[in-house]
């Protein structure tokens, strides 16, 4: 059965003007690349996007912004859940609920410190859902601060209850991904991994698609992943490998890598980040990149993209 949310999702970066400024245009620019690169939606607002940097009011605007462009033709989520006080969550919630948004994405360590239990997620996660009825949410293993992976009687219960549309999977583990996918069955709730080097397997095993950072340099790649894999094994097997050693280059100053390898590649913008320091993206880095975006382009004329 499809999901209601499916398919290839990237997480969207930000980018700035050298003045520090979001830069509207490129935004405009990177939401039509991702289109008729053929993703299934877009995150916006989420940690690629810098959000733990973001203003208040530069979140719902940047949600607003993919939203017009976007302009109806794929779903799109977004977070900014940032705030460690409960009051200011249930705002900045409800707020990039108003925006539109097809989802509201929790990040699961802001429903408790890394010192409490799953009692307090749970209880926190209820009294979000109690201020904010009606309102569709993910949610997101957000790696930043800390990591705070979802227990599987936690996914079963609100996956099934309706709660939940949809996880970011961060567990980088095919045996707990597996375990996710037993206990969500029938429901409407979508499992899409963050993981390149298990989505090929979590798509075999009953994952419904992938929602991931390497989807700002490549998102064509994984939609040809995501709808070949079942007629095409042994092709698909070769991408996944490819695209798991490209992924390596998440941990090459990213996101200042991906504003690289979109301004080389007809999407223009400053390489400007308010997390990191652009000059980290040194001479070897650039190169690693340059040499990317010719493998993407072989990978590109075998796959008639």
């Amino acid at each position: 059965m499809k999901k209601t949310f499916h398919g290839c999702w990237p997480t969207m970066i930000t980018p700035f003007t050298e003045d520090n400024k979001i830069d509207y245009s490129a935004v405009k620019n990177l939401t039509e690349r991702f289109i008729k690169g053929g993703c299934d939606g877009i995150f916006a607002v989420c940690k690629s996007s810098e959000m733990f940097a973001l203003e208040k009011g530069e979140k719902l605007d940047l949600a607003k912004a993919v939203l017009d462009a976007a302009a109806g033709r794929v779903p799109v989520f977004a977070s900014g859940h940032t705030a460690d006080d409960k009051a200011a969550q249930i705002e900045e919630l409800g707020r990039m609920a108003e925006t539109g948004v097809a989802a509201v994405v929790l990040v699961s360590n802001r429903l408790a410190r890394q010192d409490e239990g799953e009692d307090v997620l749970r209880n926190n996660f209820d009294d979000i859902l109690r201020q904010l009825p009606g309102i569709s949410f993910g949610i997101y293993e957000c790696p930043f601060p800390y990591l705070r992976l979802l227990s599987t009687d936690f996914i079963r219960e609100y996956a099934k209850g309706g709660s939940l549309a949809a996880l970011k999977d961060v567990s980088c583990s095919i045996d707990i991904e597996k375990e996710r996918i037993a206990v969500t069955g029938e429901s409407d709730f979508s499992l899409l991994n963050a993981n390149t080097s298990t989505l090929l397997d979590s798509l075999l095993a009953g994952y419904d698609g992938y929602n991931g950072v390497m989807g700002n340099f490549h998102i064509d790649l994984y939609k040809w992943l995501y709808s070949n894999f079942n007629t095409e094994p042994e092709l698909s097997r070769e991408l996944s490998d490819f695209l798991t050693l490209a992924a390596v280059l998440e941990a090459r100053a990213y996101p200042i890598s991906a504003k690289y390898h979109c301004d080389l590649t007809g999407v223009p913008m400053s390489l400007h980040s308010r997390e990191k320091d652009k000059n980290i993206l040194n001479e070897n880095a650039r190169w690693e990149i340059a040499s990317l975006i010719r493998q993407e382009n072989i990978w590109r004329k075998r796959l008639g993209l």
